[in-house]
């Protein structure tokens, strides 16, 4: 079983994984950035949409989502924080890898690094050419990670983060000539203990810029934060913008 398949990941470090922080920067960025000010009524395919921290604030935007995501539980959760958003996303529980409607979508959104957990750097690229499918010509992708770049500026030595009751313990290693990374976390509340790990394909812009235009799209253009600021050496994230022809 890969890392993203065991649910006992993403239920046992939820308190990491979803905070109420996450989800508060979440719907923030959904209120305020410019990329993701969707025209009224946008169709939008949240590519791995987990608890819904995106799913759900475009919805209450008064955008028809859809969110598609592996784990039912996840998707529950979402559901949940969803009730009473009047027309809310529906959820679909499905591999991305796999989920394809075909010009269904204005956009489609990969968000907080959900993307590159494939062991196949070609799965990855099958993301994309997914999106493409999903999306009505002119239509829009939206990825954002932590590529490489930034990554190299904050991977280090190890970090905490405190959680209720506890605390989690990160250390980050470089794999395969900055190829991917394998981040191992530790859960410690009172005298116990909890081990995970999870590896991930680190991607620079020029790599990811090559993936999308490979999967079809034009018009490819990478920001450094959701305001819209250049991607540079002041960058906070790897945001990047295609269209379908």
């Amino acid at each position: 079983m890969s890392w993203y398949e065991d649910l006992s990941l993403w239920s046992g470090f939820s308190d990491v994984l979803f905070s109420a922080e996450r989800a508060r920067h979440a719907a923030e960025l959904v209120a305020t950035s410019p990329l993701l000010a969707f025209p009224p009524g946008s169709r939008v395919l949240d590519q791995g949409c987990g608890v819904g921290f995106f799913a759900v604030p475009l919805a209450r935007r008064g955008h028809r989502v859809t969110g598609v995501d592996l784990h039912r539980e996840l998707l529950d959760r979402a559901e949940a924080e969803a009730a009473g958003t009047g027309s809310g996303p529906s959820f679909v529980r499905a591999d991305v890898r796999e989920y394809v409607s075909p010009d269904a979508f204005d956009v489609v959104v990969n968000m907080y690094t959900s993307f590159g957990y494939f062991d196949e750097h070609d799965d990855n690229v099958q993301v994309l050419r997914n999106a493409y499918r999903c999306l009505v010509p002119g239509g829009t992708l939206i990825v954002d990670l932590l590529s490489k770049e930034v990554y190299a500026s904050w991977v280090g030595p190890p970090k905490i983060v405190d959680v209720p009751g506890g605390m989690v313990v990160m250390r980050d290693t470089i794999l395969d000539d900055w190829t991917r990374y394998r981040t191992d976390w530790t859960l410690v509340r009172g005298d116990r203990a909890e081990h995970t790990s999870l590896t991930c394909w680190v991607y620079s812009a020029a790599e990811l810029t090559d993936m999308v235009a490979q999967a079809g799209f034009e018009k490819v253009e990478c920001f450094g934060n959701f305001a819209g600021g250049p991607y540079d050496g002041a960058a906070t994230r790897l945001i990047v913008r295609g269209t379908k022809a």
